[in-house]
């Protein structure tokens, strides 16, 4: 009895325990107001985590603390800090070096180049185009000191000297530390080249600089937006290098964050579309760490920058000193520029292609586009190209129409076979091969003609949005045919289409929406075969893919689909119209089937593979 009471008071216990528990959460909880302080509080973390992101994005990269030269205490201090290069006399201030296509400052803090500005070229709204500005590049030599210091070349100060050698502009920056131990940044600066010589040597430091650790070579630099189409632009912006001989490879250009680990790297390339800064080395570094980070999520007119890219490559020392050779260029994107320099092989960071694809576009299309534009407008030139090229492939395209007509001529007996047996799949199958290879018919013959223009398309594909000398070309309403162009401005943004219609892409879509009905046609007319695909459903899909698709592509590229189908259906009209004969087809395949047509190898195995899978069905029926 006395067990009894004793749980009956327990559970009173902790039932009442528990209603005080209850009590306290009602009367601890937050009150509305408290409530909206707590909602406002997380809206302003979050918006702080937001704002801290931007900042980020467009904080410039160079973040060294200038020193205060009028203040005799952080002069003191920087040169404690700087210990033997305290030598160094210290000014702010830059250096220009310029020619006819390229200007230059070369800050007094750090030795590196602070600007570097195309003098012929402007962005999409007319303002000068520059490759380094306002802190987005940083170049410097990370080293330690036999009195254990660690010191980076941003932070020092340099001492300028500006000489002529010949024609060309020779630029010597030295810290000191003495008159004659110092570290060089040399650079020489040819007429009329967008390329400039570039020495980082040292001379009597081999008691100043710890040789038993490695000098780093950092090379930081966000790329400017150049382009109206932020994300159009970012598509062709890769940091792109030369490795291990002749290999060429890219960083990805979509990820959020991509690196590598390379050896013998010969160049970097920073491209920003239809710009480059470019980093090249007479001897290679052995080793680099490249990175590249995205720093476009979506279409915007206030985005500033594409990319982020980073080098780290160590540097050796000789004989305690260091000498490395390298060269810095700053300039278009232009295989006739890039071309130049040869030795250095840095045309090769242009986006040709991938293989047969490049090599077409770069030994064909490119030279051939060359010739065209030296003596008629952009805009024609592209319509006279894709004349000659469909012209070119109008053999192709017969041989396709020509698999179509025979197919169009069959189309009875092939529905009287679907209909004989369409209880029975692999038997239709069988009957319907043998009809084939009696009328002399491969139903293949339509897709190896398509497949042979396959390398054609993909080259002019990258051919387009890739070519220099398209850039700010107008032709009729498209002020630029390397971008998009514009007939209407949206009041929103469609999600996958834009803020803006583009006329170019509505007649290309078009042109294919017609294109399509005349190649489709007839299979659409056809039964559809279980396992493929709805034909009707891709002659409305590819039109609407390509509209919104090139919405934002070059409108170079929409003009040239818009002409090359163009023309092809009126190919097209014209072998059906003038070239072939359907009465004549259907009398020589007529005449096909009468004669005995030897089974090759391949038909003759797919023949009997289906025999034996039908017997062993009719066994499983018994």
């Amino acid at each position: 009895m006395e067990e009894k009471k004793l749980d009956i008071n327990s559970i009173i216990g902790f039932v009442l325990i528990f209603g005080i528990l209850i009590f306290m959460f009602y009367q601890n909880q937050p009150t509305p107001e408290e409530l909206e302080a707590q909602k406002a509080e997380q809206e302003q973390v979050e918006a702080a985590a937001k704002k801290a992101e931007e900042e980020t994005k467009t904080a410039p990269i160079n973040q060294s603390q200038p020193v205060n030269l009028q203040d005799s205490t952080a002069v003191a201090n920087y040169k404690s800090a700087v210990g033997a290069f305290g030598f160094t006399q210290t000014s702010d201030g830059t250096t220009r070096l310029e020619n006819e296509v390229l200007y230059l400052e070369v800050s007094n803090k750090g030795g590196q180049i602070v600007e570097a500005r195309m003098k012929e070229y402007v962005t999409h709204d007319s303002v000068p185009v520059y490759l380094v500005k306002d802190g987005n590049a940083n170049f410097a030599l990370n080293f330690s000191t036999n009195d254990n210091r660690v010191l980076n070349t941003s932070d020092l100060y340099f001492e300028p000297s500006l000489t002529q050698s010949g024609d060309n502009q020779v630029l010597s920056m030295k810290a000191k530390v003495a008159n004659n131990q110092f570290l060089e940044y040399r650079y020489e600066l040819k007429p009329s080249e967008y390329l400039l010589d570039f020495t980082v040597r040292s001379q009597g430091l081999n008691g100043i600089i710890n040789s038993s650790k490695p000098i780093e070579l950092t090379w930081d630099l966000k790329a400017i937006r150049q382009d109206q189409s932020v994300r159009y632009e970012n598509r062709y912006t890769r940091l792109t290098y030369n490795h291990e001989g002749d290999k060429i490879s890219k960083l990805s250009e979509s990820s959020d964050l991509d690196e590598e680990t390379e050896e013998d790297v010969k160049w970097l390339s920073y491209r920003q579309h239809f710009f480059s800064s470019i980093l090249a080395t007479d001897t290679h570094f052995k080793t680099a760490h490249l990175s590249s980070k995205n720093l476009v999520e979506e279409e915007s007119k206030d985005i500033l920058f594409t990319k982020e890219y980073s080098t780290k490559a160590p540097l050796e020392l000789q004989g305690g000193e260091l000498t490395q050779n390298m060269h810095w260029y700053y300039g278009p994107t232009d295989v006739k520029v890039l071309d130049d320099y040869k030795d250095l092989a840095i045309v090769e960071s242009i986006p040709f292609g991938w293989g047969i694809f490049g090599w077409i576009n770069r030994y064909v299309f490119t030279p051939f586009f060359g010739f065209l534009s030296s003596f008629l407008p952009f805009g024609i030139a592209i319509v006279v190209m894709t004349i000659v090229v469909r012209l070119a492939l109008s053999p192709v395209t017969y041989k396709s129409y020509l698999s179509q007509a025979k197919m169009k001529v069959l189309k009875p007996e092939i529905t009287e076979i679907n209909e004989k047996y369409k209880d029975n799949a692999m038997k239709k199958q069988q009957e319907t091969m043998k009809l084939y290879n009696k009328a002399g018919v491969s139903p293949m013959s339509g897709c190896v003609p398509a497949l042979l223009q396959l390398p054609i398309f993909y080259a002019l594909f990258m051919f387009f949005p890739t070519s220099f000398s398209l850039r700010q070309k107008s032709f009729l309403w498209a002020d630029d045919l390397s971008s998009y162009d514009t007939i209407f401005e949206l009041p929103f943004t469609v999600p996958f289409y834009g803020d803006h219609v583009s006329l170019f892409p509505i007649l290309a879509s078009i042109a294919i929406f017609f294109y399509m009905m005349m190649t489709t046609g007839q299979s659409m007319q056809m039964q559809q075969q279980p396992g493929m695909p709805n034909m009707k459903f891709i002659m409305y899909l590819s039109p609407i893919m390509m509209l919104f698709f090139f919405n934002n592509y070059a409108s170079g590229l929409s003009l040239y689909y818009f002409i090359s189908n163009l023309i092809t259906i009126f190919i097209m009209l014209a072998i059906k119209n003038y070239i072939l004969d359907e009465d004549k087809i259907h009398a020589q395949i007529q005449e096909n089937k009468k004669k005995p047509k030897k089974e090759n190898k391949f038909q003759r195995k797919m023949r009997e593979m289906m025999e034996q899978a039908e017997e062993q069905k009719k066994g499983g029926r018994r």
